[in-house]
């Protein structure tokens, strides 16, 4: 056990490209770690070799049991573990939310050692608005169900960030192209490397550029929010009202209808009540 470190467990975010970007903390955490969790221990060996860092590596993904996962927890009393992912803040998109919610029902310390993050990377590339963001990690692969993502999320005020391959590129632009309509986006890919590479544009601008031009690397899409919506029109709202005031009362045919048309319930009650006297 470290003299350094308390028993417990620690999540240790690590580079996305440039090993430079290993802070400090997390160097000096991987060195005096017990055990590492790794996805891919070819992977994080590399990372290890550069930090000097000799620990023993296990692998924790997905697919690892709960047998597995309570063999960890009878180390996390008297030892120092670390959980990382490939590249990146484990648990963003990586496996482990498990795991920590085990650790801290078992009564162990969890600790995290931020660090690099590609969605978050991304946004501050991306030249759109991050008041507010929903991260959705990759669109499903199959038509349909990736249709039905778009769908689910495209009315969010917010910005979205989802990852994507080089292969699945054009064919996700594309389907959020025609879920979303005349958004701007950006295409951030290889992100610290060497190559790193960011391209904005309408979203059927880059369904185009990447339409038979698959690039390589790992790939962030940024989509800015919805605009506002066209305020209806006084001709919509009392076709709607007079619809909606055939089964029920002013008040709750105002408040419907204010609803279906996202406009304020007070200009639609009292086109409601004006409705109702002039029948």
């Amino acid at each position: 056990m470290s003299d350094a470190l308390s028993p417990g467990l620690y999540i240790v975010a690590t580079p996305i490209g440039n090993l430079s970007d290993l802070s400090a903390r997390a160097a000096a955490t991987l060195r005096e770690a017990s055990l590492i969790l790794a996805e891919d221990k070819r992977v994080t060996a590399k990372l290890l070799a550069h930090v000097e860092a000799t620990a023993p590596m296990a692998v924790y993904h997905d697919h690892s049991s709960e047998a597995e996962r309570e063999r960890i927890l009878t180390r996390l009393g008297s030892e120092v573990v670390a959980l990382v992912s490939d590249a990146g803040t484990p648990l963003i998109s990586d496996p482990g939310y498990k795991l920590v919610r085990a650790a801290r029902v078992a009564g162990h310390a969890v600790h995290t050692i931020p660090g690099a993050c590609a969605a978050i990377a991304a946004l501050t590339l991306a030249g759109l608005p991050t008041d507010r963001f929903l991260f959705t990690g990759f669109l499903p692969s199959k038509a349909k169900a990736r249709a039905d993502t778009i769908a689910e999320v495209g009315a969010i005020r917010a910005s979205l960030v989802f990852y994507e391959s080089g292969p699945r590129l054009g064919e996700a632009l594309a389907a959020l192209a025609s879920g979303l309509g005349k958004r701007d986006g950006a295409v951030i890919r290889e992100i610290s490397k060497l190559h790193e590479e960011t391209v904005t544009g309408t979203l059927a601008e880059l369904a185009e550029r990447y339409a038979d031009a698959p690039p390589r690397g790992e790939i962030v899409i940024v989509i800015g929010p919805p605009g506002e919506a066209d305020a209806a029109s006084d001709d919509a709202l009392d076709a709607a009202l007079r619809e909606a005031l055939e089964t029920l009362t002013p008040s709750r045919a105002a408040a419907e209808v204010a609803a279906a048309l996202n406009i304020p319930r007070k200009r639609a009650y009292a086109r409601a009540l004006a409705l109702g006297s002039s029948d």
